[in-house]
Parts: structure tokens; C-alpha cells; sequence
């Protein structure tokens, strides 16, 4: 594996969840506005790890003993080092 796909099985989750962090907290700083603007962060969040579970699950079925393969060879999800 190389490139992105080579680091993490779905690395460009990272540029999208960074870019929603960025905005939501440029948009509430010093969470003057409470927590609500964070809500998206939060649900993005939730909802690509969840998505990068659910893939994982039908690339196993779909795929078997090699996308086992590749899950040795790329062991991270989303982020190198830490999911």
C-alpha cells in the first residue's frame, strides 16, 4: 500500500474532520456560544468512525483473507499512530 491508503484504511476522514473542527471552533471561541455550534464536529465525528467501522465490516465479507492483508499491512483507520 502506498500513498494516503498506505498510512491509515481511511486517512482522508482526517482532512474532513479537521476542516470540521476548525470551523466550529473558529465559530465559538472560548465556547462563548456554549456548546451548541460544536454539534457537527461532534456528529461528523461520530458518524466516520462509525462509517469507517461499517466499511471495514463489509471489505471483510466482501473481500476475506486479502483485505485481511492489506488490514496487516495499514492496522490504522482513520489516524496513523492512534485509530
Amino acid at each position: 500500500s502506498s500513498g494516503f491508503w498506505g498510512w491509515a484504511r481511511h486517512f482522508q476522514y482526517f482532512f474532513e474532520l479537521t476542516a470540521a473542527w476548525s470551523w466550529c471552533l473558529l465559530a465559538n471561541p472560548l465556547f462563548q456560544n456554549g456548546i451548541f455550534p460544536l454539534f457537527y464536529a461532534v456528529f461528523l465525528t461520530y458518524l466516520l468512525i462509525d462509517r469507517a467501522d461499517r466499511d471495514s465490516k463489509k471489505c471483510h465479507l466482501k473481500y476475506g483473507k486479502h483485505y485481511e492483508e492489506y488490514c496487516t499491512l495499514v492496522p490504522y483507520k482513520i489516524l496513523p499512530g492512534i485509530y
